[in-house]
């Protein structure tokens, strides 16, 4: 067994998305090759309803496939194709635009006005960019959950890991998508396909992923002005992390543990045209793509 180095790790980035949409944005429109086939992963997490309840009106995709995984509160749904209805707390959602989609995502809070969910875009590869658009929701309660003798948890999303398989199939990058947590303390090493892309994102507790500098994941630490801090390695809440080739990586849990997505996918190493909710392979089918959407020839008839 290998272990993936950790090649970068950053703060998602605040930005706003839809009709004024407060969110944290990991990846997305910047050098797309590091992370191919994933374009884009927004964090959204909110708990004042004015920053998220405008939502994300009707707007056209196309290209792509959109996994959405709520942790808290709802989002309701349509599209183009008549489908409507709403994605409760641990569902999924997995929506392939393909030759074109338009829909509308509107979150609301829980009973505190609580709002939290990612969004991953996965990139389609070019024989794919014009397939038919389809969707389907899982309810939380359709997520296998593994549970360790140590206390780490484990959700497979989609994908198969340690004799689960996530309910969601059929994306075009055949991604691994896990929802980990990691008891304080604990040290754990997870699988990861050699072929993949992988990166982890932690969006609770922190903890020190392993790498060539830092091999076991040991949460290095020093004293400062009479206080212990960890300084080297530590990665906490809204940290993305980015790592190179290997098949298996090691996380150090910290004091109050650590949660993450680990995702993978198979690089999909095509050219990417992209702008805004449209992603294709050349400029020109980028320029088509908005003159369809002008002209209104953007929703293909079914076959």
């Amino acid at each position: 067994m290998s272990l993936r180095p950790t090649l970068e790790t950053r703060q998602a980035i605040p930005t706003m998305e839809g009709a004024g949409v407060h969110l944290h944005r990991a990846f997305g429109f910047h050098e797309p090759s590091q992370l191919d086939p994933f374009l884009l992963f927004d964090d959204f997490r909110n708990e004042n309803p004015e920053d998220y309840a405008q939502g994300f009106p009707w707007h056209p995709h196309r290209g792509i496939e959109t996994i959405t995984y709520v942790l808290s509160g709802t989002v309701d749904h349509m599209d183009s194709l008549g489908n409507e209805g709403s994605l409760d707390a641990g569902g999924v959602q997995w929506m392939t635009a393909g030759s074109g989609i338009l829909h509308q995502e509107m979150p609301k809070g829980n009973a505190d006005g609580q709002m939290h969910g990612f969004q991953l875009w996965a990139n389609l590869p070019s024989d794919l960019k014009m397939t038919a658009p389809r969707y389907q929701d899982m309810k939380g309660s359709d997520i296998p959950e593994i549970l360790e003798d140590d206390g780490t948890r484990v959700k497979v999303i989609i994908g198969d890991f340690w004799g689960k398989t996530g309910p969601i199939d059929g994306i075009a990058a055949d991604p691994q998508y896990l929802d980990i947590y990691v008891p304080p303390g604990v040290k754990k090493t997870f699988p990861v396909d050699t072929y993949r892309r992988a990166f982890a994102y932690v969006f609770e507790g922190a903890g020190a992923f392993a790498d060539a500098s830092n091999p076991t994941g040991v949460l290095l630490e020093k004293e400062v002005a009479g206080q212990e801090v960890n300084i080297r390695d530590m990665s906490g809440n809204r940290t993305l992390v980015r790592f190179g080739t290997g098949d298996e990586v090691t996380v150090q849990a910290g004091p109050e543990g650590i949660r993450f997505l680990l995702i993978s996918g198979a690089p999909i190493q095509e050219p990417v045209a992209w702008h805004g909710p449209i992603v294709m392979n050349t400029g020109e089918e980028l320029q088509q793509a908005f003159k369809e959407l002008r002209n209104g020839t953007f929703i293909k008839p079914a076959h």
